[in-house]
């Protein structure tokens, strides 16, 4: 075999990760609606993370993880504070 399950599992994911990152970006172009293009940038940061998660499993590092981590929780509040501008008009009450 020319490679291990491992590295066949990661290009298999890499590659998953990128095509539903370009559906992702379509969706976030061609939205017709701003609620459309909120799910699509909240999935998009998910898929980052899916992403980042993936090379830190190739590269056997911890520091990818924390990175991971870091992002999800910064993509929640961006997406609460947005998806509340959008209601409300404004975000501090």
């Amino acid at each position: 075999m020319s490679g291990s399950i491992l590295s066949l599992a990661l290009a298999f994911a890499l590659a998953c990760v990128s095509v539903a990152i370009l559906l992702n970006l379509y969706r976030l172009v061609r939205g017709p609606t701003s609620g459309d293009r909120i799910l699509a940038v909240d999935t998009l940061t998910i898929n980052a993370i899916a992403l980042i998660v993936v090379f830190g499993v190739a590269h056997a590092t911890q520091t990818y993880f924390e990175s991971a981590l870091l992002l999800a929780m910064v993509a929640f509040v961006g997406t609460v504070a947005y998806c509340k501008f959008l209601l409300r008009g404004d975000i501090v009450e």
